[in-house]
């Protein structure tokens, strides 16, 4: 067989398919004239599931937080992340365990951080698990990782107190903080670096401002200046890309107050998961399919009895 056969092969799997739902569609139209006092009972018990589903109170939402890891790898936050995704090992002194199994805050799970240009910036998070741990052009950042969990609309104002639980669970796991302990000496060590070098560079550039007599200067332009016939870098590139290296420094070491931190507080998506459009359409068709099905039983009950009562 080759591509060519492959292709009309595939093609008439789709027509049969296409022919399929066509009739099951049209059988569908026609179970529901003939049994409308079978689907329409159904119809109104599905609507109202839904309507119930999605009123106000019962309203499911995403929340999500950018979490920032200092020192700590991203295998040894999801080791200790496991026990919330599966709401088991969860210390029962704490007033998580019981928020967890309580279903206030559910479905916890984590996504990746990408950043596109390399610059140490988080660009979007891959909710849809699409980047690549080999991919050079959106790399997934070592150290952020993004939270999330379901509460619903009734229980958000108990979000401040799931926030606080949740990061003293973290902090308070005994590898996560041995990580700390030996990142931050590191940390700082490379934040006085940073600021030796800067100084270092200012005052070199500053020289050859101060140094030069008036008059030799023949132009200025794109970070040069002409002496002369010499013409000497004063370094403008290399002290802007510095002074970026050292001001990430500076953020890091301003947030490295513990393992694991919120680059921001738990922010609710505005969009439901349960809003009452999706779950009318979903529930009316699964309403549809469950009333067409029954009244199908109903049309072929006498072909279902005579196989029945066959030995």
């Amino acid at each position: 067989m080759n591509f060519w056969d492959l292709c009309v092969a595939f093609g008439r799997l789709i027509g049969r398919g296409c022919q399929a739902l066509w009739c099951m569609g049209r059988r569908m139209i026609r179970l529901t004239y003939h049994y409308w006092w079978i689907v329409l009972p159904i119809l109104v018990l599905a609507i109202a599931a839904a309507l119930y589903r999605s009123r106000p109170d019962n309203i499911n939402r995403h929340v999500q937080a950018v979490a920032l890891l200092n020192g700590v790898t991203i295998p040894q936050f999801e080791q200790a992340f496991a026990p919330l995704c599966s709401g088991k090992t969860l210390p029962s002194e704490s007033n998580l365990e019981a928020i967890v199994n309580t279903q206030i805050a559910s479905r916890f799970t984590t996504f990746r951080v990408v950043d596109c240009l390399h610059d140490g910036v988080a660009d979007y998070v891959d909710f849809k698990r699409k980047s690549s741990p080999t991919d050079t052009t959106k790399v997934q950042m070592h150290d952020r990782l993004c939270i999330q969990f379901d509460i619903k609309d009734r229980n958000i104002h108990r979000l401040p107190e799931i926030e606080q639980e949740v990061l003293a669970f973290l902090n308070g796991n005994e590898a996560l903080q041995q990580s700390y302990q030996a990142y931050m000496p590191n940390l700082k060590k490379e934040v006085e670096f940073n600021h030796r070098q800067w100084d270092k560079l200012d005052s070199l550039t500053s020289a050859y401002y101060f140094n030069t007599r008036v008059g030799e200067e023949s132009g200025v332009g794109n970070g040069v200046v002409f002496m002369g016939d010499k013409k000497v870098h004063l370094f403008l590139d290399k002290i802007y890309r510095q002074h970026q290296h050292t001001e990430q420094d500076d953020y890091r070491l301003q947030l490295a107050y513990a393992p694991i931190v919120l680059e921001n507080h738990f922010a609710v998506n505005p969009k439901p998961l349960n809003g009452r459009n999706k779950s009318l359409v979903i529930f009316f068709l699964l309403g549809w399919f469950a009333a067409c099905a029954l009244a199908e039983v109903i049309d072929r009950r006498k072909e279902i009895a005579a196989w029945l009562k066959q030995k």
